[in-house]
C-alpha cells in the first residue's frame, strides 16, 4: 500500500490518501520540509517504508496489519539525542542520554507506526522519532510526526503489510 500525506494550507494539518480513502492528520508544527533537524518540528518531506508497529497490549488488542507488531513495555523509549550511539533508535529506559518514554499516559502513542526516516543510515542531528500516531482529539501540531485518529489509523493499518510506504510532500 502506498501512502500519501499532502499538507493543508494550515502548516500543522494534512490529509492523508490510503487508496480511494482520505483522514485528516496532524502534523508538525511548522509543517513539512526538505530539510527536516531536530527538534525543528517539521514532518519531512520523503518517501518512508513503514517499519513495524509498537502498540500498548495492556490497553489494546494487537491491531490488524502484516506489518511486524511489537508490544510497547514499561521500559521502552526512544533516543533522540544527536551525538549518543542509539541516536533515532529504540532503547530501554533509563538511558544516560535524551530519550522520549514510548509508553506515556496518554493515548498518543498507543499505536505507532515506525516510519524508515533517517535509519539506513542514521545521520546525527537530522530528526528521530518520526512516526504515525494517534491524534489529540482536536488534532494538536505534532513534534514531527503525522497523527490520525485512532479509528483511522486502525483502518489504514489493516490495508497495510510489508513494503508499504508513506510519501510526505
Amino acid at each position: 500500500m502506498k501512502l500519501r500525506l499532502i499538507q493543508h494550507i494550515r502548516p500543522s494539518r494534512g490529509l492523508l490518501r490510503a487508496g480511494r480513502l482520505s483522514f485528516p492528520c496532524a502534523i508538525g508544527r511548522t509543517g513539512i520540509r526538505k530539510d527536516k533537524r531536530e527538534g525543528d518540528g517539521a514532518t519531512p518531506i520523503g518517501e518512508y517504508e513503514l517499519r513495524r508497529v509498537l502498540y500498548r497490549a495492556d490497553r489494546l488488542p494487537a491491531p490488524e496489519t502484516a506489518l511486524e507488531l511489537n508490544p510497547i513495555g514499561p521500559r521502552d523509549g526512544w533516543c533522540d539525542a544527536p551525538g549518543h550511539a542509539d541516536y533515532n533508535c529504540q532503547v530501554q529506559l533509563p538511558l544516560n542520554a535524551s530519550a522520549e518514554r514510548l509508553r506515556r499516559a496518554d493515548p498518543l502513542y498507543d499505536i505507532v507506526v515506525v516510519l524508515g526516516y533517517n535509519d539506513a543510515p542514521v545521520i546525527n542531528g537530522m530528526g528521530s522519532a518520526i512516526f504515525m500516531h494517534v491524534a489529540t482529539p482536536g488534532f494538536a501540531p505534532t513534534a514531527g510526526c503525522v497523527a490520525l485518529r485512532r479509528e483511522d489509523l486502525l483502518t489504514v493499518l489493516r490495508m497495510c503489510g510489508p513494503g508499504s510506504r508513506l510519501r510526505i510532500g
